[in-house]
Protein backbone atom coordinates (compact mmCIF):
# COMPACT_ATOMS: atom_id res chain seq x y z
CA UNK A 1 0.00 0.00 0.00
CA UNK A 2 1.28 3.45 -0.86
CA UNK A 3 0.59 6.97 0.28
CA UNK A 4 0.07 9.81 -2.17
CA UNK A 5 0.62 13.14 -0.47
CA UNK A 6 -1.55 15.95 -1.76
CA UNK A 7 -2.47 19.31 -0.24
CA UNK A 8 -3.87 20.22 3.07
CA UNK A 9 -6.59 22.46 4.27
CA UNK A 10 -8.37 22.44 7.54
CA UNK A 11 -11.88 23.79 7.71
CA UNK A 12 -14.09 20.69 8.26
CA UNK A 13 -12.13 18.08 10.12
CA UNK A 14 -13.76 18.15 13.53
CA UNK A 15 -17.26 16.87 13.10
CA UNK A 16 -16.38 13.38 11.92
CA UNK A 17 -14.87 12.68 15.33
CA UNK A 18 -18.47 12.43 16.47
CA UNK A 19 -18.93 9.49 14.13
CA UNK A 20 -15.90 7.73 15.55
CA UNK A 21 -17.39 8.14 18.97
CA UNK A 22 -20.11 5.88 17.67
CA UNK A 23 -9.77 37.88 -19.83
CA UNK A 24 -9.77 41.83 -19.68
CA UNK A 25 -11.28 43.72 -16.82
CA UNK A 26 -14.00 46.27 -17.38
CA UNK A 27 -14.20 49.14 -14.89
CA UNK A 28 -17.45 48.04 -13.28
CA UNK A 29 -17.70 47.53 -9.50
CA UNK A 30 -18.19 43.97 -8.32
CA UNK A 31 -21.29 42.55 -6.65
CA UNK A 32 -22.71 44.74 -3.90
CA UNK A 33 -22.37 41.78 -1.53
CA UNK A 34 -18.58 41.64 -1.63
CA UNK A 35 -16.85 42.55 1.60
CA UNK A 36 -14.76 45.62 2.30
CA UNK A 37 -11.42 43.80 2.32
CA UNK A 38 -11.52 43.42 -1.46
CA UNK A 39 -14.24 45.76 -2.73
CA UNK A 40 -11.82 48.15 -4.34
CA UNK A 41 -9.86 45.37 -6.06
CA UNK A 42 -12.55 43.21 -7.68
CA UNK A 43 -14.02 44.03 -11.07
CA UNK A 44 -16.63 42.42 -13.25
CA UNK A 45 -15.81 40.83 -16.60
CA UNK A 46 -18.05 41.91 -19.49
CA UNK A 47 -19.62 38.41 -19.71
CA UNK A 48 -20.35 38.04 -16.01
CA UNK A 49 -17.36 36.47 -14.27
CA UNK A 50 -15.91 38.36 -11.31
CA UNK A 51 -12.14 38.27 -10.85
CA UNK A 52 -10.71 37.80 -7.37
CA UNK A 53 -7.18 39.20 -6.93
CA UNK A 54 -4.56 37.49 -4.75
CA UNK A 55 -3.83 38.36 -1.14
CA UNK A 56 -0.45 38.15 0.62
CA UNK A 57 0.11 34.75 2.20
CA UNK A 58 2.54 33.84 4.96
CA UNK A 59 5.40 31.40 4.33
CA UNK A 60 7.05 28.77 6.52
CA UNK A 61 8.83 25.42 6.49
CA UNK A 62 6.84 22.78 4.54
CA UNK A 63 8.44 19.88 6.44
CA UNK A 64 7.43 21.33 9.78
CA UNK A 65 3.97 22.02 8.38
CA UNK A 66 3.45 18.38 7.47
CA UNK A 67 4.60 17.20 10.88
CA UNK A 68 2.21 19.62 12.56
CA UNK A 69 -0.72 18.29 10.54
CA UNK A 70 -0.12 14.61 11.35
CA UNK A 71 1.27 14.97 14.89
CA UNK A 72 0.45 18.48 16.12
CA UNK A 73 -1.72 19.61 19.01
CA UNK A 74 -3.91 22.17 17.26
CA UNK A 75 -6.66 20.57 19.34
CA UNK A 76 -5.81 20.09 22.99
CA UNK A 77 -8.81 18.21 24.40
CA UNK A 78 -9.98 14.79 23.32
CA UNK A 79 -10.54 11.16 24.27
CA UNK A 80 -8.05 9.69 26.76
CA UNK A 81 -5.66 7.48 24.81
CA UNK A 82 -6.31 4.25 26.71
CA UNK A 83 -10.07 4.63 26.35
CA UNK A 84 -9.78 5.28 22.62
CA UNK A 85 -7.64 2.16 22.09
CA UNK A 86 -10.02 0.10 24.22
CA UNK A 87 -13.01 1.21 22.15
CA UNK A 88 -11.44 1.21 18.68
CA UNK A 89 -8.58 -1.26 18.88
CA UNK A 90 -5.12 -0.65 17.50
CA UNK A 91 -4.68 0.69 13.99
CA UNK A 92 -4.06 -1.97 11.32
CA UNK A 93 -2.68 0.31 8.60
CA UNK A 94 0.02 2.81 9.46
CA UNK A 95 -0.46 4.75 6.22
CA UNK A 96 1.54 7.75 7.43
CA UNK A 97 4.42 5.65 8.84
CA UNK A 98 4.12 7.36 12.19
CA UNK A 99 5.79 6.06 15.33
CA UNK A 100 5.19 6.26 19.05
CA UNK A 101 1.60 6.59 20.24
CA UNK A 102 0.47 7.73 16.77
CA UNK A 103 1.52 4.40 15.28
CA UNK A 104 -1.47 2.76 16.95
CA UNK A 105 -4.00 5.31 15.68
CA UNK A 106 -5.88 5.69 12.38
CA UNK A 107 -4.33 8.25 10.04
CA UNK A 108 -7.04 10.79 10.86
CA UNK A 109 -6.28 11.08 14.60
CA UNK A 110 -3.33 12.49 16.55
CA UNK A 111 -2.14 11.59 20.02
CA UNK A 112 -1.32 14.80 21.92
CA UNK A 113 -0.75 15.94 25.47
CA UNK A 114 -3.63 17.88 27.00
CA UNK A 115 -2.64 20.97 29.02
CA UNK A 116 -2.72 18.88 32.20
CA UNK A 117 -0.33 16.29 30.74
CA UNK A 118 -2.84 13.52 29.95
CA UNK A 119 -2.34 11.79 26.59
CA UNK A 120 -5.51 12.21 24.52
CA UNK A 121 -6.63 11.34 21.00
CA UNK A 122 -7.91 14.20 18.85
CA UNK A 123 -9.22 14.30 15.28
CA UNK A 124 -6.75 15.77 12.80
CA UNK A 125 -7.12 17.47 9.44
CA UNK A 126 -7.34 14.16 7.58
CA UNK A 127 -10.76 13.39 9.05
CA UNK A 128 -12.35 15.15 6.10
CA UNK A 129 -9.40 15.73 3.78
CA UNK A 130 -8.00 12.29 3.06
CA UNK A 131 -9.43 9.18 1.44
CA UNK A 132 -8.30 5.59 1.02
CA UNK A 133 -8.70 5.00 -2.71
CA UNK A 134 -7.96 1.53 -4.08
CA UNK A 135 -5.70 0.66 -1.12
CA UNK A 136 -3.80 3.98 -1.25
CA UNK A 137 -4.27 6.86 1.12
CA UNK A 138 -4.59 10.06 -0.89
CA UNK A 139 -3.93 12.93 1.50
CA UNK A 140 -5.82 15.97 0.26
CA UNK A 141 -8.64 14.09 -1.42
CA UNK A 142 -11.91 15.00 0.27
CA UNK A 143 -13.47 12.20 2.27
CA UNK A 144 -16.56 10.77 0.61
CA UNK A 145 -17.20 8.18 3.33
CA UNK A 146 -17.98 10.61 6.14
CA UNK A 147 -21.38 10.16 7.77
CA UNK A 148 -23.26 13.09 9.30
CA UNK A 149 -26.67 11.41 9.14
CA UNK A 150 -26.71 10.39 12.81
CA UNK A 151 -27.03 12.65 15.84
CA UNK A 152 -23.97 11.65 17.86
CA UNK A 153 -24.87 13.47 21.07
CA UNK A 154 -25.81 10.21 22.78
CA UNK A 155 -22.39 8.72 22.02
CA UNK A 156 -20.73 11.79 23.50
CA UNK A 157 -22.81 11.35 26.61
CA UNK A 158 -21.72 7.69 26.81
CA UNK A 159 -18.10 8.87 26.75
CA UNK A 160 -18.86 11.32 29.54
CA UNK A 161 -20.49 8.61 31.64
CA UNK A 162 -17.61 6.18 31.11
CA UNK A 163 -15.07 8.75 32.20
CA UNK A 164 -17.07 9.65 35.30
CA UNK A 165 -17.51 5.97 36.19
CA UNK A 166 -13.98 4.72 35.66
CA UNK A 167 -11.91 7.84 36.30
CA UNK A 168 -14.12 10.14 38.32
CA UNK A 169 -15.56 13.54 37.52
CA UNK A 170 -12.67 15.28 39.22
CA UNK A 171 -9.97 13.13 37.62
CA UNK A 172 -7.23 14.41 35.33
CA UNK A 173 -8.57 12.26 32.47
CA UNK A 174 -12.03 13.78 32.73
CA UNK A 175 -10.48 17.25 32.84
CA UNK A 176 -8.50 16.48 29.66
CA UNK A 177 -11.69 15.42 27.82
CA UNK A 178 -14.11 17.94 29.26
CA UNK A 179 -13.81 20.68 26.61
CA UNK A 180 -14.18 18.13 23.82
CA UNK A 181 -17.26 16.60 25.45
CA UNK A 182 -18.86 19.97 26.20
CA UNK A 183 -18.51 21.32 22.67
CA UNK A 184 -19.42 18.16 20.76
CA UNK A 185 -22.49 17.67 22.93
CA UNK A 186 -23.63 21.18 22.07
CA UNK A 187 -23.08 21.10 18.30
CA UNK A 188 -23.82 17.49 17.30
CA UNK A 189 -27.65 17.72 17.35
CA UNK A 190 -27.42 20.49 14.75
CA UNK A 191 -25.02 18.74 12.36
CA UNK A 192 -27.26 16.03 10.91
CA UNK A 193 -27.40 15.75 7.11
CA UNK A 194 -29.97 13.93 4.97
CA UNK A 195 -27.44 11.82 3.06
CA UNK A 196 -24.26 9.95 3.92
CA UNK A 197 -21.09 11.15 2.18
CA UNK A 198 -21.80 14.88 2.20
CA UNK A 199 -20.14 17.29 4.64
CA UNK A 200 -21.52 19.76 7.15
CA UNK A 201 -18.37 21.89 7.47
CA UNK A 202 -20.04 25.25 6.88
CA UNK A 203 -22.65 24.40 9.46
CA UNK A 204 -20.00 23.38 11.98
CA UNK A 205 -18.13 26.67 11.59
CA UNK A 206 -21.32 28.64 12.18
CA UNK A 207 -22.23 26.57 15.25
CA UNK A 208 -18.82 26.98 16.84
CA UNK A 209 -18.89 30.72 16.20
CA UNK A 210 -22.36 30.99 17.70
CA UNK A 211 -21.03 29.72 21.03
CA UNK A 212 -17.85 31.81 21.18
CA UNK A 213 -17.13 35.45 21.89
CA UNK A 214 -15.58 36.94 18.72
CA UNK A 215 -12.93 38.89 20.58
CA UNK A 216 -11.80 36.51 23.33
CA UNK A 217 -12.93 33.20 21.73
CA UNK A 218 -14.24 32.12 25.15
CA UNK A 219 -16.88 29.37 24.99
CA UNK A 220 -20.49 29.91 26.11
CA UNK A 221 -22.76 26.93 26.74
CA UNK A 222 -25.70 28.90 25.35
CA UNK A 223 -25.41 30.19 21.76
CA UNK A 224 -24.81 33.92 21.44
CA UNK A 225 -26.19 33.96 17.89
CA UNK A 226 -29.43 32.52 16.49
CA UNK A 227 -28.85 29.22 14.68
CA UNK A 228 -30.56 28.63 11.30
CA UNK A 229 -32.49 25.38 10.95
CA UNK A 230 -31.09 24.15 7.61
CA UNK A 231 -27.99 21.98 7.37
CA UNK A 232 -26.63 22.62 3.87
CA UNK A 233 -24.45 19.87 2.36
CA UNK A 234 -21.10 20.33 0.66
CA UNK A 235 -18.62 18.03 -1.03
CA UNK A 236 -15.10 18.35 0.39
CA UNK A 237 -12.89 20.04 -2.24
CA UNK A 238 -9.43 18.70 -3.02
CA UNK A 239 -6.75 20.54 -1.08
CA UNK A 240 -4.29 20.56 -3.98
CA UNK A 241 -6.48 23.16 -5.70
CA UNK A 242 -5.87 25.80 -3.04
CA UNK A 243 -2.44 26.89 -4.27
CA UNK A 244 -4.07 28.19 -7.47
CA UNK A 245 -6.93 30.01 -5.78
CA UNK A 246 -7.17 33.61 -4.59
CA UNK A 247 -10.24 32.91 -2.45
CA UNK A 248 -11.31 29.97 -0.33
CA UNK A 249 -14.50 27.90 -0.31
CA UNK A 250 -16.98 27.10 -3.06
CA UNK A 251 -18.54 30.54 -2.97
CA UNK A 252 -15.15 32.25 -2.89
CA UNK A 253 -16.02 34.22 0.22
CA UNK A 254 -12.86 33.38 2.14
CA UNK A 255 -10.54 36.34 1.48
CA UNK A 256 -7.24 37.51 2.88
CA UNK A 257 -5.00 35.24 4.96
CA UNK A 258 -5.64 31.59 4.11
CA UNK A 259 -3.88 30.53 7.29
CA UNK A 260 -6.63 31.95 9.49
CA UNK A 261 -9.20 29.84 7.67
CA UNK A 262 -7.03 26.73 7.85
CA UNK A 263 -6.93 26.92 11.64
CA UNK A 264 -10.62 27.72 12.17
CA UNK A 265 -11.19 24.14 13.35
CA UNK A 266 -9.25 25.13 16.45
CA UNK A 267 -12.55 26.68 17.58
CA UNK A 268 -13.63 23.22 18.74
CA UNK A 269 -11.49 23.19 21.86
CA UNK A 270 -9.60 26.52 21.94
CA UNK A 271 -9.53 28.19 25.33
CA UNK A 272 -8.74 31.77 24.37
CA UNK A 273 -6.84 33.96 21.91
CA UNK A 274 -3.52 33.14 23.58
CA UNK A 275 -3.96 29.51 22.56
CA UNK A 276 -5.16 30.57 19.10
CA UNK A 277 -1.99 32.65 18.67
CA UNK A 278 0.12 29.65 19.63
CA UNK A 279 -1.52 27.48 16.95
CA UNK A 280 -1.34 30.30 14.43
CA UNK A 281 2.47 30.37 14.65
CA UNK A 282 2.55 26.93 13.00
CA UNK A 283 0.08 27.70 10.21
CA UNK A 284 2.45 29.43 7.73
CA UNK A 285 4.44 26.19 7.61
CA UNK A 286 1.25 24.19 7.07
CA UNK A 287 0.26 26.44 4.18
CA UNK A 288 3.75 26.19 2.66
CA UNK A 289 3.57 22.40 2.81
CA UNK A 290 0.18 22.52 1.20
CA UNK A 291 1.46 24.60 -1.69
CA UNK A 292 4.20 22.07 -2.54
CA UNK A 293 1.89 19.11 -3.13
CA UNK A 294 0.38 17.70 -6.32
CA UNK A 295 -2.71 15.65 -7.24
CA UNK A 296 -2.39 11.95 -8.13
CA UNK A 297 -1.96 11.01 -11.78
CA UNK A 298 -4.61 9.06 -13.64
CA UNK A 299 -3.51 5.41 -13.22
CA UNK A 300 -4.68 3.88 -16.51
CA UNK A 301 -3.74 4.29 -20.20
CA UNK A 302 -5.06 7.40 -21.94
CA UNK A 303 -6.07 7.63 -25.60
CA UNK A 304 -3.66 10.43 -26.57
CA UNK A 305 -5.22 11.37 -29.95
CA UNK A 306 -8.67 11.52 -28.33
CA UNK A 307 -7.28 13.57 -25.43
CA UNK A 308 -5.74 16.07 -27.89
CA UNK A 309 -9.18 16.51 -29.46
CA UNK A 310 -10.59 16.94 -25.98
CA UNK A 311 -8.01 19.59 -25.16
CA UNK A 312 -9.10 21.67 -28.16
CA UNK A 313 -12.72 21.35 -27.03
CA UNK A 314 -11.77 22.27 -23.48
CA UNK A 315 -9.89 25.38 -24.52
CA UNK A 316 -12.82 26.44 -26.70
CA UNK A 317 -15.61 25.78 -24.21
CA UNK A 318 -14.24 25.44 -20.66
CA UNK A 319 -10.93 27.28 -20.25
CA UNK A 320 -12.43 30.74 -19.83
CA UNK A 321 -13.77 29.77 -16.40
CA UNK A 322 -11.58 26.83 -15.39
CA UNK A 323 -8.23 27.91 -16.82
CA UNK A 324 -5.57 26.22 -18.95
CA UNK A 325 -3.18 23.44 -17.94
CA UNK A 326 0.36 22.31 -18.63
CA UNK A 327 3.37 24.60 -19.19
CA UNK A 328 2.20 28.22 -19.21
CA UNK A 329 -1.23 27.28 -17.88
CA UNK A 330 -3.20 29.96 -16.10
CA UNK A 331 -6.15 29.85 -13.70
CA UNK A 332 -8.45 32.91 -13.97
CA UNK A 333 -9.90 32.95 -10.42
CA UNK A 334 -13.41 33.86 -11.51
CA UNK A 335 -16.55 33.95 -9.43
CA UNK A 336 -19.47 32.94 -11.65
CA UNK A 337 -22.84 34.57 -10.89
CA UNK A 338 -25.78 32.30 -10.13
CA UNK A 339 -27.56 33.51 -13.26
CA UNK A 340 -24.74 32.00 -15.33
CA UNK A 341 -23.86 28.81 -13.47
CA UNK A 342 -27.39 27.88 -12.41
CA UNK A 343 -26.40 25.26 -9.81
CA UNK A 344 -28.17 24.74 -6.49
CA UNK A 345 -28.16 28.16 -4.86
CA UNK A 346 -28.86 27.29 -1.23
CA UNK A 347 -25.21 27.26 -0.15
CA UNK A 348 -24.40 30.80 -1.25
CA UNK A 349 -27.86 32.08 -0.30
CA UNK A 350 -27.29 30.83 3.24
CA UNK A 351 -24.57 33.46 3.68
CA UNK A 352 -27.16 36.18 3.29
CA UNK A 353 -29.70 34.33 5.43
CA UNK A 354 -27.16 34.20 8.26
CA UNK A 355 -25.47 37.64 8.24
CA UNK A 356 -24.79 37.29 11.98
CA UNK A 357 -22.09 34.70 11.27
CA UNK A 358 -20.48 36.86 8.58
CA UNK A 359 -20.46 39.77 11.01
CA UNK A 360 -19.07 37.60 13.83
CA UNK A 361 -16.14 36.42 11.71
CA UNK A 362 -15.34 39.83 10.27
CA UNK A 363 -15.16 41.34 13.78
CA UNK A 364 -13.38 38.40 15.41
CA UNK A 365 -9.80 37.43 16.24
CA UNK A 366 -9.59 35.88 12.75
CA UNK A 367 -9.89 39.29 11.08
CA UNK A 368 -7.35 40.97 13.36
CA UNK A 369 -3.60 41.49 13.12
CA UNK A 370 -1.29 42.17 10.17
CA UNK A 371 -2.72 39.21 8.18
CA UNK A 372 -6.49 39.43 8.52
CA UNK A 373 -9.05 37.12 7.00
CA UNK A 374 -12.55 38.17 6.02
CA UNK A 375 -15.74 36.66 4.64
CA UNK A 376 -17.13 38.37 1.52
CA UNK A 377 -20.33 36.71 0.24
CA UNK A 378 -21.24 36.59 -3.44
CA UNK A 379 -24.31 35.55 -5.46
CA UNK A 380 -22.72 32.52 -7.12
CA UNK A 381 -19.76 30.16 -6.98
CA UNK A 382 -16.07 30.05 -7.86
CA UNK A 383 -15.15 28.14 -11.03
CA UNK A 384 -12.58 25.74 -9.51
CA UNK A 385 -9.31 24.51 -10.97
CA UNK A 386 -9.66 20.99 -12.36
CA UNK A 387 -6.32 19.43 -11.41
CA UNK A 388 -6.86 15.78 -10.51
CA UNK A 389 -10.56 16.01 -11.34
CA UNK A 390 -10.66 12.34 -12.34
CA UNK A 391 -10.38 11.26 -8.69
CA UNK A 392 -12.61 13.87 -7.05
CA UNK A 393 -16.08 12.37 -7.60
CA UNK A 394 -18.82 13.15 -6.76
CA UNK A 395 -19.09 16.49 -8.53
CA UNK A 396 -20.61 19.95 -7.96
CA UNK A 397 -20.30 21.80 -4.68
CA UNK A 398 -22.85 19.53 -3.01
CA UNK A 399 -21.61 16.22 -4.43
CA UNK A 400 -24.87 15.67 -6.31
CA UNK A 401 -23.47 14.27 -9.58
CA UNK A 402 -21.69 10.88 -9.47
CA UNK A 403 -19.68 11.04 -12.73
CA UNK A 404 -17.97 13.43 -15.12
CA UNK A 405 -20.14 12.05 -17.92
CA UNK A 406 -23.20 13.33 -16.06
CA UNK A 407 -21.54 16.69 -15.37
CA UNK A 408 -21.25 17.17 -19.12
CA UNK A 409 -24.72 15.82 -19.93
CA UNK A 410 -27.44 17.09 -17.60
CA UNK A 411 -29.93 14.56 -18.98
CA UNK A 412 -27.72 11.74 -17.68
CA UNK A 413 -27.87 12.91 -14.06
CA UNK A 414 -29.83 10.55 -11.81
CA UNK A 415 -32.47 12.03 -9.52
CA UNK A 416 -31.81 9.35 -6.93
CA UNK A 417 -28.61 7.32 -6.71
CA UNK A 418 -26.74 5.18 -4.26
CA UNK A 419 -23.15 3.97 -4.24
CA UNK A 420 -20.81 1.80 -2.26
CA UNK A 421 -18.77 3.20 0.63
CA UNK A 422 -15.41 2.46 2.22
CA UNK A 423 -13.50 -0.54 0.94
CA UNK A 424 -16.54 -1.51 -1.15
CA UNK A 425 -16.36 1.67 -3.26
CA UNK A 426 -16.44 0.97 -7.00
CA UNK A 427 -14.99 3.48 -9.45
CA UNK A 428 -16.04 3.87 -13.08
CA UNK A 429 -13.03 4.73 -15.22
CA UNK A 430 -15.12 5.08 -18.38
CA UNK A 431 -17.71 7.57 -17.15
CA UNK A 432 -15.14 8.73 -14.56
CA UNK A 433 -16.65 8.75 -11.11
CA UNK A 434 -18.56 6.45 -8.85
CA UNK A 435 -20.39 3.37 -10.02
CA UNK A 436 -23.91 3.78 -8.69
CA UNK A 437 -27.40 2.32 -8.64
CA UNK A 438 -30.71 4.07 -9.15
CA UNK A 439 -33.77 2.79 -7.25
CA UNK A 440 -36.45 0.74 -8.94
CA UNK A 441 -39.92 2.23 -9.07
CA UNK A 442 -41.11 0.17 -6.12
CA UNK A 443 -38.14 1.15 -3.95
CA UNK A 444 -38.19 4.15 -1.65
CA UNK A 445 -35.56 6.75 -2.50
CA UNK A 446 -35.61 8.11 1.04
CA UNK A 447 -32.71 6.51 2.86
CA UNK A 448 -29.47 7.86 4.25
CA UNK A 449 -27.39 6.06 1.61
CA UNK A 450 -29.55 7.22 -1.32
CA UNK A 451 -28.59 10.64 -2.66
CA UNK A 452 -31.87 12.51 -3.18
CA UNK A 453 -31.45 15.50 -5.50
CA UNK A 454 -35.00 16.73 -4.83
CA UNK A 455 -34.05 17.85 -1.31
CA UNK A 456 -33.24 21.55 -0.68
CA UNK A 457 -29.51 22.08 -1.13
CA UNK A 458 -29.00 18.70 -2.80
CA UNK A 459 -30.04 19.70 -6.33
CA UNK A 460 -28.07 18.46 -9.37
CA UNK A 461 -29.25 21.11 -11.85
CA UNK A 462 -27.24 23.85 -13.54
CA UNK A 463 -23.85 23.85 -15.32
CA UNK A 464 -25.49 22.70 -18.56
CA UNK A 465 -22.66 23.91 -20.79
CA UNK A 466 -21.77 20.37 -21.90
CA UNK A 467 -25.27 19.69 -23.20
CA UNK A 468 -24.49 21.38 -26.51
CA UNK A 469 -21.65 18.94 -27.22
CA UNK A 470 -22.12 15.67 -29.07
CA UNK A 471 -21.62 12.34 -27.32
CA UNK A 472 -18.29 11.92 -29.12
CA UNK A 473 -17.15 15.40 -28.11
CA UNK A 474 -18.00 14.72 -24.49
CA UNK A 475 -16.04 11.47 -24.63
CA UNK A 476 -13.00 13.32 -26.00
CA UNK A 477 -13.35 16.02 -23.36
CA UNK A 478 -13.46 13.44 -20.57
CA UNK A 479 -10.32 11.79 -22.00
CA UNK A 480 -8.53 15.12 -21.75
CA UNK A 481 -9.78 15.74 -18.21
CA UNK A 482 -8.09 12.50 -17.17
CA UNK A 483 -4.73 14.12 -17.99
CA UNK A 484 -5.14 17.11 -15.64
Amino acid sequence: MRVRYTPFGMGALIASALVVLAGRLSPQPASRHLGSITDSLIWTFPHGGVYVPPSPQRQGDPGLGYQYVVEGDYLKSGIPYELFILAQGKNKHNYLHRDGANKELPYNFNAVKAPNGILVVVPNCLQCHAQVFEDSLIVGLGSTDIDFTVNEKSNTQVLKTLLKTFSGKNSAKFEAAEAFIRVTSSVSPNLVTEVKGVNAADRLAALLAAHRDPGSLHWNDSPLLPIPKQVIPTDVPAWWLLKKKNAMFYNGFGRGDFGKFLMASNLLTVTDTAEANEVDRHIPSVLSWLFTLQPPKYPHPIDSPLARTGKRLFEAHCAHCHGTYGPGGEYPNLLIPEAVIGTDSLLYISNFQYPQFISWFNQSWFSSGPYPAQLSPFDGYIAPPLDGIWVTAPYFHNGSVPTLEAVLDSKARPTYWSRWFGSQTKYDYDKVGFQYNSPKKEETPHSRTMYNTTLPGYGNYGHTFGDKLSKGERKALIEYLKTL
